[in-house]
């Protein structure tokens, strides 16, 4: 008798939890699919949360190096079709001056080719080619969702690939800001060809869950438990990847390839402690620069003829000119 009385009393207790769990799990996958669309759809602006501060590379000189890009560097639109077939674009700028050399430069999050016309400038003054992406579902690429530069990686496999078809004996050097920065990293772990001679990486961070761990806290001061997990999971299901496997740390690991690790000491939408986690997880030849008082992104422009040289230095050590 008291095991019968007792057992609709144990059903509607787990009735309440099931429904609780449930009705949460709810709520939780509605604030992990809205988080996904506002960090991961790129056609959903991010300017009203982000501001300017979305990697775009930035400085003094911009409107000048823009002019440059669109008047007188005399690019060709190019085109590739990704591992998984979408259609990507990029910027190709061939030097007046025969080089073997050549750099390709990737954006930041939510940019595009176009933004980096300053130190495309730079590279060009300097000699070198110049083949500029757009990442996938940025610019002119095809593409859904931002690869945080974990399927990017892949494609900055195959623009090594397209420029070596072109020329065996080709030089590669890959640059990269914020978001660009931890996508070069992200290409160092690949088993590189012995054509990609330097990596040069400007404000990248360690990982995907922990870029925006960080900013949900610092933001949204929301804590990362419990919509992280589920988001990770959202994003799996949304763009094939984890976040938590979009990792710069274990890929500079496994890299073979010098890189040059940039950051700005001010930064704070990709802190400025993540540039010793990356640069320390490295088991590569490595140099590193701290720009003092530079914010996210601007390092070229606080101290511009520092950041340039430091690059001219330490390519001079690993290409065959």
């Amino acid at each position: 008798m008291t095991q019968a009385r007792r057992h609709p009393i144990k059903k509607w207790i787990l009735w309440i939890i099931m429904m609780s769990i449930i009705s949460g799990s709810g709520v939780l996958v509605y604030g992990a699919n809205y988080f996904y669309n506002l960090a991961l759809n790129p056609t959903i602006s991010k300017e009203a949360i982000f501001g300017s501060a979305s990697g775009k590379h930035t400085d003094l000189d911009k409107e000048v190096a823009s002019r440059w890009f669109e008047e007188d560097a005399g690019y060709e639109d190019v085109y590739m079709t990704s591992y998984d077939g979408l259609k990507l674009h990029a910027y190709e700028i061939e030097n007046e001056k025969p080089s073997d050399t050549w750099v390709i430069e990737v954006h930041g999050y939510m940019g595009e080719g176009k933004d980096m016309a300053r130190c495309s400038r730079v590279y060009y003054d300097d000699g070198y080619n110049l083949l500029i992406p757009d990442l996938r579902g940025h610019g002119k690429s095809e593409g859904e969702y931002v690869g945080m530069g974990w399927h990017d990686r892949l494609d900055m496999l195959g623009w090594i690939d397209y420029l070596i078809q072109r020329n065996p004996k080709v030089q590669i050097v890959l640059y990269g800001v914020s978001m660009g920065g931890a996508t070069v990293m992200m290409t160092a772990g690949e088993s590189l060809p012995s054509n990609v001679k330097a990596i040069i990486e400007d404000c990248g961070y360690t990982t995907a869950w922990d870029e925006f761990s960080y900013n949900l806290e610092t933001l949204f001061e929301l804590p990362t438990y419990p919509l992280m997990p589920v988001a990770n999971l959202v994003t799996k299901a949304r763009a094939d990847y984890f976040l938590s496997e979009a990792s710069a740390i274990k890929q500079v690991a496994r890299s073979k390839t010098p890189i040059l690790f940039i950051h700005g000491e001010e930064d704070t939408f990709v802190p400025f402690f993540m540039l010793d986690e990356v640069y320390d997880a490295a088991n590569c030849p490595k140099e590193k620069l701290v720009v003092h008082g530079a914010a996210h992104a601007a390092s070229a422009e606080m101290e511009p003829e520092l950041y340039t040289q430091t690059i001219k230095n330490f390519l001079a050590k690993y290409l065959n000119e």
